[in-house]
């Protein structure tokens, strides 16, 4: 498999995508936050000191979709129509987050989708790591992708 990435002397350079076909493009990603009980509980009851830690890491996970740009060098800017990001937990001790990003355009938004659970999930270890300083984040992953030559991807869960 040859990796678009780099030129003909070996050097990463942005991939041209003028001669793509613009189509609809949906990613979706997921991340998980491993916390103490009590950690998941002060969440969910709101009893963080530093305020709404799932609005927060929310708002942090759509901003750092519409930035992956400046944050992974050979991504282009996207005009993204639409990101929304989803938390849920298992009652005990993790916390999931789930991003879709969706855009009409002539390249993927794995990256966004990506990029958004990361930064929302850093948010909640930034605004919980008084309490907890433990926390582990990951894994995170690609959950779907559709649009584009290469077709569609799903994760097959186990």
């Amino acid at each position: 498999m040859e990796l678009s990435h780099f030129n003909e002397q070996g050097r990463a350079r942005m991939v041209d995508v003028s001669e793509k076909e613009v189509t609809k493009r949906t990613a979706a990603a997921r991340s998980r936050v491993k916390m103490d009980p009590g950690t998941l509980a002060a969440i969910k009851m709101g009893t963080i000191s530093k305020g709404d830690v799932l609005a927060v890491a929310q708002v942090a996970g759509i901003m750092a979709a519409k930035q992956t740009s400046a944050w992974i060098p050979m991504c282009h800017p996207l005009p993204l129509t639409g990101v929304d990001i989803i938390f849920s937990d298992n009652s005990k001790d993790e916390l999931y987050i789930e991003a879709t990003v969706k855009t009409t355009g002539k390249t993927g938004v794995e990256m966004e989708a990506l990029t958004a659970v990361s930064a929302a999930a850093l948010t909640v270890y930034d605004m919980c790591k008084a309490l907890q300083k433990d926390m582990i984040i990951g894994p995170t992953l690609l959950v779907s992708k559709s649009g584009g030559k290469n077709g569609d991807y799903a994760l097959e869960e186990e």
